[in-house]
């Protein structure tokens, strides 16, 4: 297995509010946080601390419904920060949160932060986004090219952190030699297409930092986070 992570916060943007994170046994995670006043950094690392906290006191193997249970506790706490600190009120993030163990890939997801599998030369979105444009284009309202550059595009229908019972995705699905896992916020998917994504990720080299420069050249209008697991890829 290797792994690359790269975050970057634009060219618009003031601070970084993503979070990107990996740790042992064989976890992955990126948040892109949301909120006024550096509020959306807070939490989306308040996230990957909680995630992180909540899984290493869990016995494994990590199904989804692990995962899914760290997600609804790090939502449990960022409301609860943010009602006792209010400055941070509003604040949320997304997550995307991937384990691996032995050779099955088990996710959980929120928001619209993405979990891609590249596999024979194909590019499959695993998540699916939890956002106003994503429920435009599942009723016929408007087309893929459309949703790109949609004036509400970043509207959020989910996020973690924003009401107490959050509804979180969760699969699992085998893997075989020669996948590519990648996790990326929006900054990515709003920057670079699916068919630039799946080229990059058939290069040689640091693919996460490969990703990043990519949206970075096309404008980089939000904070890019990017995290790829390349499976056996001896």
């Amino acid at each position: 297995m290797r792994v690359y992570e790269a975050t970057d916060v634009g060219c618009v943007r003031p601070i970084n509010e993503d979070a990107v994170a990996s740790f042992a046994p064989d976890t992955f995670l990126v948040a892109d946080g949301m909120g006024g006043h550096a509020a959306g950094e807070v939490a989306s690392r308040s996230l990957v601390e909680t995630v992180r906290h909540v899984l290493q006191e869990t016995p494994v193997p990590w199904n989804a419904q692990v995962l899914s249970l760290a997600v609804r506790q790090a939502n449990d706490v960022i409301l609860r920060t943010a009602k006792d600190f209010p400055a941070y009120r509003g604040m949320g993030t997304t997550a995307t949160l991937l384990h691996i163990h032995e050779d099955t890939a088990y996710y959980a997801h929120v928001g619209d932060s993405r979990l891609y599998l590249m596999r024979g030369g194909s590019l499959l979105q695993i998540t699916k986004d939890h956002s106003y444009v994503e429920e435009l284009l599942e009723s016929g309202s408007i087309t893929a090219e459309e949703a790109r550059s949609h004036p509400r595009r970043n509207v959020l229908t989910r996020a973690v952190g924003v009401v107490p019972d959050v509804q979180v995705d969760g699969g699992s699905f085998l893997l075989e030699a020669g996948d590519c896992l990648l996790l990326c916020t929006d900054g990515l998917t709003n920057m670079v297409t699916d068919e630039e994504i799946l080229e990059i990720l058939q290069m040689d080299g640091d693919l996460s930092e490969r990703l990043v420069q990519r949206a970075l050249q096309a404008g980089g209008t939000d904070n890019v986070s990017v995290l790829v697991v390349a499976w056996d890829a001896e």
